[in-house]
């Protein structure tokens, strides 16, 4: 039995480098997920095309207004910070930092992680509003991702981080990766892997409760 459980750990984590290895995930960081996460993580900003939208363009991961760390910031440097576009059919993650907030970060190649879509659909029909859900696909197809969203009916964000630029940012290294998070924008916790919904609605309970107590401690 040792043995088996071995050879199935190791299965599983060979998977997962070789996801981090196709998709470009940066060495020398901890993959979210997997590896422990510095407490209360504050989530890097991006903005990325609405995937079911006309807008086109790889993801804005710009953390400040400047390219460089010269002061005073050189006018070809200058930037918009991701949170700050104005960019019509793009989504700021922090417009979903009022309330808690479930990320899935997925692609159709990795195993059932379109069917982890439909599941996340089903839960965030019930826990909606309450908690923000946004689904990210990395990398894929965008008439392939536009279609799915179509066909499988999903109704809760879904974007498109069409160069993977967000996935490195995040260090996403398997598929499904699910981020919780605080409101305000800070990770609860995270987690690489298939889940039932059952499963899913007690990580998204967990999140609202360690919400709660968040808030009243800081009361």
């Amino acid at each position: 039995m040792k043995d088996r459980y071995s050879i199935l750990v190791g299965l599983v984590f060979v998977a997962i480098v070789v996801v981090a290895l196709i998709h470009g995930v940066p060495g020398g960081g901890e993959t979210l997920g997997l590896d422990r996460q510095e407490a209360r993580w504050p989530l890097p900003e991006f903005a990325v095309p609405n995937a079911a939208g006309e807008l086109e363009g790889d993801a804005n991961v710009a953390q400040d207004d400047c390219s460089v760390g010269e002061l005073p910031c050189p006018a070809d440097a200058r930037r918009r910070p991701a949170c700050e576009i104005e960019t019509p059919g793009a989504i700021r993650v922090c417009d979903l930092f009022g309330r808690p907030l479930v990320i899935s970060f997925w692609f159709s190649k990795g195993g059932d992680c379109v069917e982890q879509q439909d599941i996340f659909s089903q839960v965030f029909s019930r826990y909606g509003g309450r908690v923000s859900f946004l689904s990210l696909d990395i990398r894929d197809d965008r008439a392939t991702v536009r279609s799915l969203v179509r066909r499988r009916g999903w109704k809760m964000p879904v974007g498109y981080d069409r160069d993977g630029a967000v996935a490195g940012l995040y260090h996403v290294g398997g598929c499904p990766t699910y981020a919780y998070v605080y409101p305000g924008g800070t990770l609860e916790s995270a987690s690489i892997g298939e889940l039932t919904a059952a499963q899913l609605g007690e990580r998204v309970d967990g999140l609202l409760e360690a919400s709660r107590r968040a808030e009243a401690g800081s009361a």
